[in-house]
């Protein structure tokens, strides 16, 4: 029987985290801890730890998707895991992700007003008009909070719709931190691998 980890059960801060920022958008800053520890621990360790244990929407994909059984279990069209695609998706997030750090700069610098909306795809509008009481902290702040949750609610949408209709991670297979890591891994793994000829050969 495998032997169960305290990070097995990350799958309920993903259910917590939306909960919260349901309730009040503030709350959507602790997404950034999915941000930053998967990029350091891929800079530092040269690994995807974060993502084969840490990640929480990868283990709500695997209950739902497995142990609720809410998928097909089909497999993913090929193209979905294909370089182009992968890399593709993470330059689009990553164009996204700039775009609503600029939208927090112009509020900051004063030159718009705070926008209190969450939008899906990047398109749709969720009226969910109580999740902010202006001025409770800096607009700028306020700001970053909607566009960040937006992209976090996004991607767990398409999360969910890829685990219904394929298997239950097939998210993971294009996830652009995923992607961005695993890039990280392979600079790193060829930086220690070129440190190690340089040793052996000079040794």
């Amino acid at each position: 029987m495998k032997k169960t980890h305290w990070y097995d059960y990350l799958w309920i801060w993903t259910i917590v985290y939306f909960v919260l920022g349901f309730f009040n958008i503030l709350f959507a800053w602790l997404g950034m801890i999915d941000f930053l520890v998967p990029v350091v621990l891929a800079v530092f360790g040269g690994n995807k730890w974060f993502c084969n244990h840490f990640c929480g929407r990868g283990q709500l994909f695997t209950k739902l998707g497995a142990g609720c059984k809410c998928s097909r279990n089909k497999p993913a069209p090929r193209w979905l895991s294909s370089g182009w695609f992968r890399y593709g998706f993470l330059i689009f997030f990553l164009a996204m992700f700039g775009n609503m750090l600029f939208q927090t700069y112009m509020v900051a610098g004063g030159a718009r007003s705070l926008k209190e909306v969450i939008q899906l795809f990047w398109t749709f509008r969720v009226p969910w008009g109580w999740t902010y009481t202006a001025g409770m902290v800096p607009d700028w702040a306020a700001q970053f909070s909607f566009g960040f949750y937006s992209l976090m609610l996004t991607s767990t949408i398409i999360g969910f719709f890829v685990m219904f209709l394929y298997k239950p991670r097939t998210w993971c297979t294009f996830c652009p931190m995923g992607t961005m890591t695993q890039g990280i891994c392979r600079i790193k793994n060829r930086e220690r691998t070129r440190e190690r000829s340089w040793i052996k050969y000079n040794s």
